[in-house]
């Protein structure tokens, strides 16, 4: 095997530049991953755009890219389970195993989780990742790298939908259908929600979330969607609300469109920490609040629900580039974010 990789290294805000570097060799917990394919995540993008998200502010040159998979081309001394030739998704976060939140399951809390391509940590965008065995999925025959890069953003969707505590009967609407709008609806109808409605402002989205299931999608420039959805509902509202788009204006509307007794569910972030929010009317709902931080014990379940095609994640992939050209690619993301639902890096 060659000695030597090409990573693909963010300089600064709108730089990325392409470094030889010696191939990692696995620890004796690790395995060795060739990387095949690897999604363009909006906090990639972010990153890239605004060099910060919050409180993580890229200080130094780091690789982007955290929704990998790939196939191991080597295992270390005390890896049991893994073989040269798995074809493998890599969960991007490995956390400290000690604290309260690792301890009761709540791993996604953890506050010394190394999260891959977050300040200061590297991420994907390279051609080979060691890493830990314990974070790293067998996938089932049959079932692509690009399907297991796209467990990532699934295992989020997933989490929002068992953070609704969705089941078999129930409606709800998404607000937003970008990727994670998207793993969120065909989450909700996985898991036997009745009717999903979605909201977005870009038509092509919106085509995609009808073509996967939709049970009614609204144009939001267009269309009220409150109104939209009380006429549909008698004035009753929705069971479930998940609020995907990060807006203020969609975040604003959850009080609005959930019934009573209902549950909200806050998946996207706004960039604007603080909103005016009516209150008054949750509480007269005696509605229920919930709110995600990345998933927790999912991947196993996503990649069985992938498998098994009860969940066709690879139909959010909707743009693919060549690693070799991966800066002019995020430069036309950036262009281009209205047509793009998915980005995903080909290696």
């Amino acid at each position: 095997m060659e000695k030597k990789m090409k990573v693909a290294v963010m300089q600064k805000i709108h730089e990325i530049v392409f470094e030889e570097r010696d191939i990692p060799a696995p620890k004796a917990n690790e395995v060795l991953v060739k990387i095949k394919h690897v999604g363009i995540c909006g906090s990639d993008m972010h990153y890239y755009e605004h060099g910060r998200i919050g409180d993580f502010v890229v200080e130094n040159p780091i690789i982007l890219g955290h929704e990998s998979a790939g196939e191991i081309v080597e295992v270390g001394s005390d890896v049991t389970g893994f073989k040269p030739g798995d074809l493998v998704a890599i969960e991007p976060g490995y956390t400290c195993g000690k604290c309260e939140f690792c301890k009761t399951g709540r791993y996604n809390l953890c506050p010394d989780v190394i999260f891959m391509a977050t300040p200061p940590y590297d991420g994907a965008f390279c051609e080979y990742v060691a890493y830990p065995a314990d974070w790293v999925f067998k996938l089932p025959q049959g079932m692509t790298t690009l399907e297991g890069a796209l467990v990532e953003p699934l295992a989020v969707g997933l989490h929002a939908a068992s953070q609704g505590k969705a089941k078999i009967g129930q409606s709800a609407v998404v607000l937003g259908s970008g990727c994670i709008g998207l793993v969120t609806m065909i989450s909700l109808k996985a898991m036997g929600v009745t009717e999903v409605y979605v909201s977005d402002l870009i038509k092509k989205r919106l085509d995609l979330a009808k073509e996967l299931g939709a049970t009614e999608v609204f144009k939001a420039d267009e269309v009220d969607v409150v109104k939209a959805i009380m006429d549909l509902t008698d004035g009753k509202g929705i069971d479930l609300v998940f609020e995907t788009a990060g807006s203020i204006r969609t975040t604003q509307q959850t009080a609005s469109l959930v019934k009573r007794g209902g549950t909200i569910v806050l998946v996207g972030m706004s960039p604007e920490g603080h909103i005016l929010y009516d209150i008054g009317t949750l509480m007269a709902k005696e509605a229920r609040i919930e709110t995600v931080f990345r998933y927790r014990n999912l991947y196993p379940t996503a990649i069985k629900a992938v498998a098994s095609g009860l969940i066709p994640v690879a139909k959010v992939a909707t743009d693919f580039f060549k690693f070799e050209d991966l800066p002019n690619a995020m430069d036309y993301v950036i262009k281009n974010k209205s047509d793009i639902v998915k980005g995903v890096i080909e290696f």
